[in-house]
């Protein structure tokens, strides 16, 4: 047997473990590694000849098994010191995981989350194996019934294959829907802290190449998190199989789809009644968030409702004061970084916006994206008491907006909040669903593949991290444009574009991990969503596009 490693090639008599293959290479932190193009976790067995790649701290996929793998620690330590507890984990704030109990005997105070973190801790120097093994869905379902893992039970009745694949670890079993590391020593770090009304956990991110980046308490972030899981409680809706429910037949979507659109409405209004009270004060309403958060269609609804109201905005496009690509900054490679806020003329930006708001007549510019020069644009004049709405990935970076006063500007952060779930253990990605949404409407509207997004995704990511994140403590507002039928809606336009994704294709592994979610969930017919939601302007038929 042959494996192909760094253009070397190692011969072995008999099967290795791959955990076993870079320990003799001596690769220090392995976390996972590709097999001929296909993720594989550690303790997997090449059964012919491979080419092997090791993933370590710096990849996301070698990360999401870390973070399973701690999850799947956690769970266990909480079932040895407090068997009738049951826990919940929801990501949130600051790139962590809030940690929830239900049926708690006791107050959660700083010396429970103390004993957890002291025996998870013990459980990382002991280097427990953690064995896989493949039962039946019925014998699973009988396991998780005898372990009260009800909502583990729920999830099976969806699940296409007749098999499950389990975790054992010094008798503690369960399932995270995902790879594992092959024990528990190869938990290098981890912090555990107190946050009412549970624990943060913070792990090692991709991003920041392995490293746990410092935490950052976002309350209006914390805020709008904890309205979304209070949201999926009362709809009673918050997991796949909840969800399921409402989607079992056609009157129950019409009603499930039309609770979540109110609740867009809902906050809209709350908004909306924001603005109008400060109107006197209120000259620039500034709307940023990441890639397919929905900010088209939310700035037209906001325009809409504030003219309900009597306030009749002036949208203008950012994107209008693109300078010229030969004068964009450059990326490492040499080519134009157009998400760079230099990529943009701030100083006719502010200039523009200044005299605007002091009743001046402005001629805006108009961005030919075709030739990428820019044009005369059309001729304006604001009328008493009509703010500017603008919306992209700079809106609210104070560089692009200095000349007007903080007092004068409204910032709004829209992102997708999801505090949804498989099952209580496993959370679903937040961006995870951003991706989803983008490879949907990249094919609607731009013909792209579903391997094109993917390939522009980690240039997206890194803009948001280097430009949106950073200003989203200047929020007024958090708008969660999350809705939470949308994933029964967006899976029958993605399946067949994941689907053919081959296998030797450096995306299989994305599609695959998303494929192998969106199976659990119904259909929901496009013909239901309203022509004004925000999901619209991902799978078409949208009254404003």
């Amino acid at each position: 047997m042959n494996f192909q490693f760094n253009n070397k090639t190692y011969t072995y008599e008999k099967p290795i473990a791959l955990k076993d293959f870079a320990i003799q290479l001596k690769e220090n932190d392995v976390l996972a590694a590709t097999v001929n193009g296909r993720l594989r976790e550690l303790s997997y067995i090449p059964s012919k000849d491979a080419k092997i790649s090791f993933l370590k701290y710096n990849h996301s996929d070698a990360i999401r098994i870390y973070e399973s793998t701690l999850r799947y620690v956690i769970a266990m330590v909480i079932q040895k010191l407090y068997p009738t507890a049951k826990i919940k984990f929801n990501y949130s704030i600051s790139r962590s995981i809030l940690g929830i109990f239900d049926y708690f005997d006791g107050v959660v105070n700083a010396q429970v989350v103390e004993n957890i973190k002291d025996e998870v801790q013990k459980m990382i120097d002991l280097d427990l194996p953690i064995t896989r093994k493949r039962v039946s869905i019925a014998a699973a379902t009988k396991l998780y019934t005898e372990l009260d893992m009800l909502d583990k039970v729920a999830i099976l009745k969806y699940r296409e294959e007749d098999y499950v694949n389990l975790y054992e670890c010094k008798g503690y079993t369960n399932y995270m829907f995902g790879y594992m590391l092959p024990s528990t020593g190869y938990l290098r770090e981890f912090k555990l802290f107190l946050y009412h009304p549970g624990f943060i956990i913070q792990y090692p991110r991709a991003e920041f190449n392995g490293e746990i980046p410092p935490f950052s308490d976002e309350p209006r972030f914390g805020m709008a998190l904890k309205e979304a899981a209070k949201w999926g409680k009362v709809i009673h809706g918050n997991t796949i199989p909840l969800i399921n429910e409402y989607a079992k037949d056609f009157a129950s979507s019409v009603d499930f789809v039309n609770m979540c659109e109110t609740k867009h409405a809902h906050m809209l209004y709350d908004l909306g009644t924001q603005i109008q009270t400060n109107m006197d004060n209120i000259r620039l309403i500034a709307i940023a968030g990441p890639s397919s958060s929905g900010k088209t269609t939310f700035s037209n609804r906001l325009r809409i409702e504030l003219m309900s109201r009597g306030i009749m905005p002036v949208m203008i496009s950012i994107d209008d004061y693109y300078f010229n690509k030969d004068f964009a900054p450059r990326n490492d490679d040499g080519s134009p970084d157009l998400e760079h806020v230099d990529a943009i003329d701030v100083a006719q930006f502010n200039h523009d916006m200044l005299s605007l708001v002091q009743g001046q007549e402005v001629t805006l510019p108009k961005f030919n994206f075709q030739t990428g020069q820019r044009e005369k644009g059309k001729t304006i004049r604001l009328l008493e008491n009509t703010p500017i709405i603008i919306e992209g990935i700079h809106a609210l970076n104070e560089k692009l907006t200095r000349s007007i006063p903080k007092h004068q500007k409204f910032n709004i952060y829209i992102s997708p909040q999801t505090q949804l779930h498989i099952d209580n253990h496993n959370p679903i990605s937040i961006t995870e669903l951003r991706l989803l949404r983008r490879i949907v409407r990249d094919q609607k509207y731009r013909n792209s593949s579903a391997t094109d997004t993917m390939d522009m995704w980690p240039s997206v990511r890194r803009g948001e991290f280097r430009w949106i994140y950073p200003t989203q403590k200047e929020a007024n507002f958090v708008f969660n444009s999350e809705l939470t039928y949308e994933f029964a809606v967006l899976k029958k336009h993605a399946v067949k574009q994941l689907q053919a994704i081959p296998s030797d294709n450096e995306h299989y592994i994305t599609a695959n991990r998303i494929l192998k979610f969106l199976k659990y969930f119904n259909d929901i017919d496009d013909e239901i969503v309203p022509c004004n939601s925000l999901l619209r302007e991902f799978i078409g038929g949208s009254s404003f596009h």
